[in-house]
């Protein structure tokens, strides 16, 4: 433990304290901050010092812990001497105060509300991609990977499991999130920028595993920490305090800061670079300028839009030269730096992410193109007329009025008057509607508005940056959203800046000004006080349900006992993502997180002589060839056998996610496969009645069906509206498919369940399944069952089903398309 603490005060503490204490930049002005505000720079510059580090020798593929311990302590060392060790603030320091125990409160509610973190590190979206990418780079010391198991599939079996898709920034996939930029050497790159996955490799350098799942809540703490400041600059230490405080209890931070994304990332560092400018070019603290463009540009590691984020800062640092304020060259200098080093990162290594960014602005339609350039010219017509000290004047009287404006206008319209309609999807034109109703609440909007109004006129030339960065990216996201509209995924889009924005501005409304009578003012500050404890405690109340839910709970300790079955030199192949089952998230964890070979399938019906050659190949290379399935693939030959050595089920919570409604309730996420190993030429002889005890090892024989369950004694599947039992083949003289089927108990609102039955395609009739597990007979024709003997394969026994959803006819949690219940299938 306390090696732990002395090295995590080396990467978050050690090199920012010994900048920020450097004689450089006019230290006594900074000496005069608050002292937590002091050690809150520190720990700011310190991690992007230890990120810049770490994206750095990841580049050069020489990351390691240790390596980024030594470069921390050089960096300091080396500040320290061209400082000559002059690293005191002498009497301009000002002591710690009583108001050093709100960023301390802030971070113990912190700790309480965002811990304990979610178990996601499967696959399948982007929060096990971020983990994994971070622990990649931790485990193997660089995010441009040669992974050996891709460079060793032979050329003609390589469309088994990452088919070439014909682009020139990459081959194929690796996993979902990982692009093969080179299938001969293995090169693979993760999908998303390195940033947020550099801070997990560090806190898994720190603490493992455990120590990355915490990291996006240690960046939510900061993210607290920064917003409060911001807060206390502008409007005052109270208004920052309970703006941070209500921003803790809301629903979108506490969920996502438990769950691995980039926008909590992206809040910490954009509002401390706010700060920071707003230090350098309206407080005219010099060692800030640097500190901000370097902050800023960082983000472009982080994110696509972090763009707009620049964007809306340099034009509100232009608004300010406009009213007669200055440029910061250090400020620009560090910022052109620092994207000139990601421009280089964002079109070579991270070239494919980039192109997402491209195509945004291929498809612009023309009149964007034309409001934007009409905006910067006018910005550079301003900026031109602003040496008139009329015009610089009338800038800074009408340019916020003009801004409030347009802002209350805007919500006005987007709560009242837009409508879907056309290329105008329902959640782009109820985006504010919904953050409103779901997240904010109207009277906070109210506020929110009523606050950004009154800030504009007293303080916008105090933080013409914040003003422009919140404004930009409110009219940004709420004109399109630009993600799926399911909950909470779409919060996301809330979390940096509009969410922390908006209840700054509430705060500053309800808290008012401080000028005025002291009854007026002492009544004034006790009504607004009420409104932020109510508000507060709805806040409180919508969040409850998540507090005690962690996401995937449990899939750690299974992942390491499956991962204990497949020995270091085996080889395991994993069904494909289009199977009907989740199994392939398990795949990436087990090949970036537990170091085994992986390869997930591109296809649930992969072609069988392809593969028959590939498991040749395979048996000489590794000792076994395993397989991990959950009923999804079609791999059942008499080319090779299977033997089963492992199979598991298991639940896992999941939260609810609807498309464009609030989630409700935890659910569970199940998880059930089999471990089969595979071996060339070993397939069985075909008994003379072929029996199939569905739910019991059956994943090489069923396809399209729901997971396994158990019921009334029986293991059983449900069908989906088309499913697929493999035969291994027919004997001449098979007459009849026995299948043991209950409809599960339909409610009279559902249809019946009607089922049609087809074998090779070929018909043999329908029935309707009662209530209760019968047999049902279908015979086969005496052609058709000659036909399939004499070819010697696998062929579908094909279940075509009238389906129902219990959510929608009965309103339960069970959105599933069922169609029936199947326990046993027979041919005679």
């Amino acid at each position: 433990m306390l090696i732990q603490a002395v090295q995590f005060a080396v990467v978050a503490w050690l090199p920012g304290a010994v900048i920020y204490r450097a004689p450089w930049g006019g230290r006594g002005t900074r000496a005069g901050l608050d002292a937590e505000e002091r050690l809150f720079w520190s720990v700011v510059i310190s991690t992007g010092v230890s990120l810049s580090v770490v994206l750095a020798l990841a580049w050069l593929g020489r990351y390691s812990f240790a390596r980024l311990l030594v470069a921390d302590l050089l960096i300091a060392a080396s500040v320290a001497a061209l400082s000559r060790f002059n690293l005191g603030y002498g009497r301009a320091a000002r002591r710690p105060r009583i108001s050093v125990l709100i960023p301390l409160a802030l971070v113990a509610l912190g700790v309480w509300r965002f811990f304990p973190p979610a178990e996601y590190i499967i696959g399948g979206k982007d929060p096990g991609v971020y983990m994994n990418e971070g622990i990649q780079i931790a485990q193997r010391g660089t995010f441009l990977y040669e992974d050996p198991v891709v460079a060793s599939v032979p050329a003609f079996a390589r469309d088994l499991f990452y088919p070439s898709h014909q682009r020139t920034d990459y081959y194929g996939i690796r996993f979902m999130g990982f692009r093969i930029i080179d299938p001969d050497t293995g090169l693979v790159v993760g999908q998303f920028p390195h940033l947020f996955p550099a801070s997990i490799a560090v806190a898994y350098g720190l603490d493992g595993l455990t120590g990355a799942r915490r990291a996006s809540g240690a960046w939510a703490i900061l993210g607290l920490l920064a917003v409060y400041f911001t807060g206390a600059r502008l409007f005052g230490r109270l208004a920052g305090c309970a703006a941070a405080t209500l921003l803790a209890l809301n629903l979108v931070q506490v969920w996502f800061a438990r769950y691995p994304n980039s926008e909590v990332v992206m809040q910490a560092l954009l509002f401390a670079a706010l700060l920071a400018a707003a230090r350098a070019h309206v407080d005219r603290d010099a060692f800030f300028a640097p500190i901000a463009g370097s902050l800023l540009g960082l983000l472009l590691f982080l994110r696509m839009d972090a763009a707009l984020a620049i964007a809306a800062v340099l034009a509100g640092i232009a608004l300010l030269r406009m009213s007669g304020g200055r440029w910061q060259w250090r400020f620009l200098a560090s910022l052109a730096a620092v994207s000139l080093v990601a421009a280089i990162y964002l079109i070579g290594p991270m070239r494919a992410y980039a192109d997402r960014g491209i195509i945004f602005l291929s498809n612009l339609q023309w009149w964007h193109y034309l409001v934007v350039m009409l905006a910067a010219a006018g910005m550079a017509g301003l900026l031109a007329a602003s040496h008139n000290a009329r015009v610089r004047s009338a800038i800074t009287v009408f340019a916020p009025r003009a801004l409030a404006a347009a802002v209350v206008v805007g919500a006005i319209y987007a709560m009242v008057f837009r409508k879907p309609g056309g290329r105008l999807a329902a959640h782009d034109a109820y985006a504010l509607r919904t953050f409103t109703d779901y997240y904010l609440t109207l009277p906070v909007l109210i506020a929110a508005l009523v606050g950004y109004v009154l800030s504009t006129r007293r303080l916008f030339w105090r933080a013409p940056a914040f003003f422009a960065v919140v404004t930009v990216f409110s009219f940004f996201f709420f004109y399109k959203i630009h993600i799926v509209p399911d909950h909470f995924w779409m919060a996301r889009r809330f979390l940096p800046v509009i969410l922390p924005g908006a209840l700054l501005f509430a705060v500053a409304a309800a808290l008012g000004s401080r000028r005025g009578r002291p009854l007026t003012q002492t009544l004034r500050w006790g009504v607004g006080l009420v409104f932020l404890l109510l508000v507060g405690r709805e806040y409180a109340r919508a969040s409850a349900p998540i507090l005690s839910h962690v996401e995937y709970a449990g899939v750690i300790p299974r992942l390491e006992q499956l991962a204990s079955t497949i020995g270091n030199d085996d080889l395991l192949i994993v069904e494909s993502r289009d199977a009907g089952t989740d199994v392939h998230t398990l795949a990436l964890p087990l090949a970036y997180v537990y170091a085994r070979n992986v390869l997930v399938l591109s296809s649930a019906a992969p072609d069988k002589p392809t593969f028959g050659g590939f498991l040749e190949w395979a048996e000489s290379r590794y000792a076994r060839v395993l397989f991990l399935g959950a009923g999804g693939t079609d791999l059942l030959s008499r080319e090779w056998g299977a033997t089963v050595l492992a199979t598991a089920r298991f639940r896992l919570p999941e939260y609810d996610a609807p498309l464009n409604a609030f989630p409700r309730y935890a659910s569970a996420k199940q998880f059930d496969y089999t471990v089969y190993e595979l071996m060339p030429g070993a397939g069985e002889e075909l008994a003379a009645e072929f029996v199939l005890d569905i739910g019991v090892r059956d994943d090489l024989n069923v396809l399209r069906f729901h997971a396994k369950e158990e019921t009334e004694g029986r293991t059983i599947r449900w069908s989906r509206n088309v499913s697929y039992i493999l035969l291994p083949d027919l004997r001449p003289g098979s007459r009849e498919v026995v299948l043991w089927l209950n409809d599960g108990g339909r409610p009279a609102a559902a249809p019946p369940a009607e089922v049609t039955i087809a074998l090779a395609d070929e018909p043999l009739g329908t029935i309707t399944v009662d209530t209760g597990f019968k047999p049902y007979t279908v015979p086969i024709p005496e052609a058709l069952a000659s036909r399939i003997a004499a070819a010697r394969a696998p062929v579908r026994l094909k279940l075509t089903t009238v389906i129902w959803n219990p959510e929608q006819v009965l309103g339960t949690a069970d959105n599933r398309e069922l169609g029936v219940m199947v326990d046993r299938v027979e041919v005679r």
